[in-house]
């Protein structure tokens, strides 16, 4: 099953030196779920040939403008090309106030309904579950009550074992409970057990977003320990450490120690501070105390290990 990410915008609250403002439109089997919405979103979808119309659901992370200005503009979007299927915002509150607001006083009536979701930045919640993968949100420290997301690819049918299965011919309604995950007892009371018919199910993926904080290892790490993938903003390099602290943001080489920490397998930096036109720096930095990192580049997909 594909699980990806596609990077729509890598910058900070300025677009600067070609890069826009934080969004991530994520691919999961089938679905496609778009994270943060900052301004521009719909035109770096257009000019990378994405498929947006599958998007049904959408993740704003706080309310700076930055990670959310571009998200009328998106159901604008939606609203001219004729969609009719339920869009639906998880977003902090306030939210949907805003977008009401603006819609009635362009005196727009929507082609298709909004079902809107209020986020809990005080504690990790599950908040969207879909028959291959699920959604936590958990708080991050920001000036702003603000949210990350924890993206969990759910485990699937199990492959059987073709050459147990050349050794024991058992009945179809066995073979679905076993590949269920489940032990079967036949009808003579013979238990055949899951381990030894079926092959070993692949490592589950999950990503992490986690858009706006200062770095918090003690809070943070637990709400996202063991995932394979993360997202962690890097605004600044080491020589503006204080700088991040001040704004309730992270280090290129803190987001590498947080990665470090929950046992990544890769980590993808980004929400870069417009101070940085080359951000080689603060992959460096990043490689430090984690070695698999990525620096986001717009238009570049990412497999989620």
């Amino acid at each position: 099953m594909e699980f990806s990410v596609t990077i729509l915008g890598s910058n900070s609250a300025i677009p600067a030196h070609g890069r826009n403002q934080t969004a991530q439109l994520v691919n999961i089997g089938l679905s496609s779920i778009l994270l943060d919405c900052g301004e521009g979103t719909q035109i770096q979808l257009r000019k990378f040939k994405l498929k947006y119309g599958r998007i049904d659901y959408i993740f704003i992370s706080h309310l700076h403008g930055d990670h959310y200005f571009g998200l009328m503009g998106m159901i604008a979007t939606f609203h001219l090309q004729k969609r009719i299927k339920v869009l639906t915002i998880f977003g902090p509150n306030g939210l949907d106030e805003i977008i009401t607001t603006q819609l009635k006083y362009s005196n727009t009536r929507l082609n298709f309904p909004i079902r809107f979701i209020k986020t809990n930045p005080d504690e990790k919640e599950l908040i969207l579950e879909e028959k291959k993968y699920k959604v936590y949100s958990f708080p991050l420290k920001h000036r702003l009550p603000c949210t990350g997301f924890l993206i969990q690819e759910k485990q699937g049918l199990l492959n059987m074992n073709k050459a147990r299965l050349l050794e024991n011919k058992i009945s179809v309604e066995a073979i679905n409970v076993l590949r269920s995950g489940k032990d079967f007892l036949d009808e003579t009371g013979n238990l055949l057990k899951v381990e030894d018919f079926t092959l070993a199910p692949k490592p589950l993926r999950s990503y992490a977003f986690c858009s706006d904080t200062i770095y918090d290892p003690i809070d943070l790490v637990p709400n996202i320990q063991g995932t394979t993938t993360i997202y962690h903003e890097s605004t600044f390099g080491d020589d503006e450490e204080n700088r991040a602290t001040e704004t309730f943001h992270s280090t290129a080489r803190q987001a590498g120690d947080i990665a470090s920490k929950i046992g990544a397998k890769k980590l993808i930096i980004g929400h870069y501070s417009t101070r940085y036109l080359d951000t080689t720096p603060l992959l460096e930095q990043a490689k430090i105390t984690f070695e698999n990192s990525y620096a986001s580049e717009e238009g570049v997909n990412y497999l989620i290990e």
